[in-house]
């Protein structure tokens, strides 16, 4: 098993991440695949699932349901989660316990490697949470997130944004010129019926957005400017916050915000100052 990092990484890492992805965006993925292919600074993983994302899928059934979805027709079928950057594929194997058809997205062979040796190895600690409703399939693809190969055009019941654990949260880790392309992704990704649901932690809330990153800084703003207005250019004043007015009621492609709290359990580093957040289309 990964060894578990329980505590924000030391500067000189944070420094290091940073000056890794001191290059375009456009070799952003390469530089991911770079680290993973290396597999010796790996500060994002914690080891674990969010303890946010447990209690959700364990105690907040009113909130996103549960793993089955009825069709028009009448019939029933398990809904399909996606973790997208999805690391060692923690989260796909949690949502699989719970019944989900599960799958977890990741850039380069190297890294879906990752998840398949996590699977066989620990695969068993994520035993079924319903016996009724039996385990999911877990399913690990390569792809970019932003393409649209690797998913030969499904869409997914659930969506959980908080995928390369911690550190590097995937709306965090990317750069924020990239935050239109990534809501709009996420918006085309989504299904349109009243139980699809986009899951959101929201890290690191703490951290001045204008230090860079990654990890960016956000704030739950960022969040709803964004998704209320997919693919659109949001203005940002110059400490690099989110300006106000303008998107308060979303798009016709744009999601809006169901439910938004602080959650009682959350990685170390973002004890105090996470958020957790459940969208949908409008």
């Amino acid at each position: 098993m990964a060894t578990i990092q329980n505590g924000p990484s030391p500067p000189v890492e944070r420094s290091r991440l940073s000056t890794h992805f001191d290059v375009p965006n456009s070799r952003h993925l390469e530089r991911w695949a770079s680290l993973w292919a290396a597999g010796d600074f790996l500060p994002w993983d914690r080891g674990a699932p969010n303890p946010a994302f447990v209690d959700l899928l364990d105690q907040k059934e009113d909130r996103i349901g549960d793993c089955f979805v009825t069709e028009y027709s009448g019939g029933k079928r398990r809904k399909k989660a996606l973790v997208p950057g999805c690391g060692r594929g923690y989260d796909v194997l949690l949502l699989a316990s719970h019944g989900y058809d599960a799958y977890g997205l990741e850039v380069n062979d190297e890294a879906v490697k990752k998840c398949l040796e996590e699977q066989k190895i620990n695969g068993d600690k994520y035993p079924a949470k319903d016996t009724t409703a039996g385990v999911g399939k877990s399913t690990f693809l390569k792809g970019d997130f932003f393409a649209s190969e690797w998913s030969h055009g499904m869409a997914f019941d659930l969506i959980y944004d908080y995928t390369l654990i911690d550190l590097m949260q995937f709306f965090c880790a990317l750069n924020p010129a990239m935050r239109p392309a990534w809501a709009q992704k996420m918006s085309q990704l989504l299904e349109r019926h009243p139980s699809g649901f986009l899951v959101c932690v929201e890290f690191p809330t703490y951290k001045d957005p204008s230090i860079g990153g990654p990890p960016f800084g956000l704030t739950p703003d960022t969040y709803v400017a964004h998704l209320s207005q997919p693919g659109q250019e949001i203005p940002y004043d110059e400490a690099g916050h989110v300006k106000p007015g303008g998107f308060e009621q979303p798009a016709a492609n744009g999601l809006e915000r169901l439910d938004h709290w602080r959650p009682e359990r959350t990685h170390e580093i973002g004890k105090g100052t996470d958020w957790m957040s459940v969208w949908k289309h409008r």
